[in-house]
């Protein structure tokens, strides 16, 4: 998460407060119990996102953590067809002999 990110984030927060205050006022609701009720819900808010962000942790599903085994995955994928292709284009001779050092039977 960049410095920027976390500043729309708190002028987004800033702005539902001013829109739930705006909105319970509309309703009818005396300005201190406008106040109290949209601080309530935004309180709700940060809560309901930090508990989901607390059970993404706990289940390993994090962002940085699947974007890793994605990489992950590719550069094994990538790394052995690289092999593969380099090892059919060797001579018979050579295949064995690297078979025999790494102790491969051939299939």
């Amino acid at each position: 998460m960049t410095k920027l990110n976390v500043v729309q984030i708190g002028i987004c927060v800033f702005l539902l407060g001013a829109i739930g205050y705006g909105t319970f006022l509309f309703l009818g609701f005396d300005s201190q119990f406008a106040g109290i009720a949209a601080e309530a819900i935004l309180i709700l808010l940060v809560v309901v996102w930090t508990a989901s962000y607390l059970l993404r942790v706990v289940n390993g599903k994090m962002t940085f953590m699947e974007q890793r085994k994605r990489y992950r995955e590719a550069y094994e994928q990538l790394t052995n067809d690289e092999l593969l292709k380099k090892f059919d284009s060797m001579s018979e001779e050579e295949q064995e002999k690297i078979m025999k050092d790494t102790k491969i039977d051939k299939k």
